[in-house]
């Protein structure tokens, strides 16, 4: 089963961004949808790198700058790891679509993903192997539930930026059409076993600090690194907000934070139902299998703009998006950024889709004055 997921009925060439090559527009309406927009350059990127033209060179640095100068009105905001919760998922089932979502994954995954979400146990659910695919698949059944009810399928074809809470990058991609969402879970699979493999037998974890700036979580962070050895070390992992910020680490690294955040006036510490240190070098044996999965993977230019976690900018070259990809597991999370830079663009509306309200919280703590709608499945 082939999957058309989150992709609006038609197309709508303004959505490409002002300075996108006459090319690429013909391309676009062209193709369609179904497949996604794929990069312009076609048939040139089989030339050997060392035999590349300079304009061949210029093209593909044109096409990864196609969305730097985006105007945002609606976004899509997906979820990440953390999100899930026993129960999440059958809301879907009300939708064909959505619940076909499950099925297919069921398929790819060899078990029952739905059973899992719905009935846990808990701890079986927060294992990087579940969640990640559970939150991906839940995340863009939201897409058909919002698509079934009335006015739904004019909101996902207003919807012209798109990103994740760093798993939730994948859902955002699946919903631009930069791969498909069989493609999108096969990758969402191996990156849950690759970092649950890197987190097996190393005591590590994360904590969420919230009541300090980030300067401050920096301070508690090199506090805490100097009571404990190099393989217990700690660092912010994602920039979420003003006043809320997830630190990663060695699990005594960790601990040392908790017991030192309210000596430094930390309102109050969370720990998350995280497996592992993501977004840390804990995770670097997980990079080379995400390369290689990445580099079998049929990758399109998006048909609007992602914003990428490790750089806070939108990315269209196919192979400039691969490399951040793998990179992510390691890189702190850049989403106080992203939010930043899509309030400050002028966003009228995002909506949080998939389980949980994580992300409408933070963009509230953003600006409470801001519009976002949650989309449960």
């Amino acid at each position: 089963m082939t999957s058309s997921l989150a992709l609006p009925s038609t197309i709508s060439l303004k959505k490409l961004p002002p300075n996108a090559s006459s090319s690429f527009r013909a391309s676009a309406s062209f193709m369609g949808f179904r497949n996604g927009f794929r990069n312009s350059t076609g048939a040139n990127f089989l030339i050997h790198r060392v035999f590349m033209s300079d304009s061949v060179r210029s093209q593909t640095l044109i096409n990864d700058s196609l969305f730097l100068d985006y105007k945002p009105t609606f976004a899509f905001l997906f979820p990440g790891q953390g999100a899930q919760a026993v129960g999440m998922g059958k809301e879907s089932q009300s939708v064909p679509a959505a619940a076909d979502l499950f099925k297919t994954a069921n398929d790819i995954l060899g078990f029952d993903l739905l059973n899992v979400c719905t009935n846990g146990p808990k701890e079986k659910l927060d294992s990087a192997i579940i969640s990640q695919p559970a939150i991906y698949v839940t995340s863009l059944a939201a897409v058909e539930l919002l698509r079934a009810r009335d006015g739904g399928q004019q909101i996902i074809d207003s919807v012209d930026v798109t990103c994740g809470l760093s798993l939730g990058e994948y859902a955002a991609l699946t919903f631009a059409g930069a791969f498909s969402f069989e493609d999108g879970l096969r990758l969402v699979k191996l990156r849950g076993e690759a970092m649950q493999a890197a987190a097996d037998g190393v005591q590590c974890g994360m904590v969420s600090i919230i009541g300090l700036d980030s300067d401050k979580v920096q301070q508690l962070c090199d506090s805490a690194n100097q009571e404990v050895d190099e393989a217990s070390r700690v660092q912010i992992a994602n920039f979420l907000c003003p006043g809320h910020y997830v630190v990663s680490g060695g699990l005594k690294g960790v601990e040392v934070v908790e017991a030192k955040a309210k000596s430094f006036k930390a309102r109050k510490t969370v720990r998350l139902a995280v497996s592992g240190a993501p977004h840390t070098s804990f995770m670097e044996p997980a990079v080379s299998r995400l390369e290689a999965a990445l580099a079998a993977t049929d990758i399109r230019t998006p048909r609007i703009p992602i914003i990428s976690n490790v750089d806070a900018q939108p990315h269209a070259d196919p192979d400039t998006m691969k490399k951040l990809l793998a990179r992510h597991v390691t890189c702190p999370v850049q989403w106080e950024t992203t939010l930043k830079t899509l309030l400050n663009k002028g966003l009228k509306k995002s909506y949080e889709l998939g389980p949980g309200k994580i992300i409408a919280g933070i963009v509230k703590r953003m600006d409470k004055s801001a519009d976002i709608e949650n989309i449960g499945a």
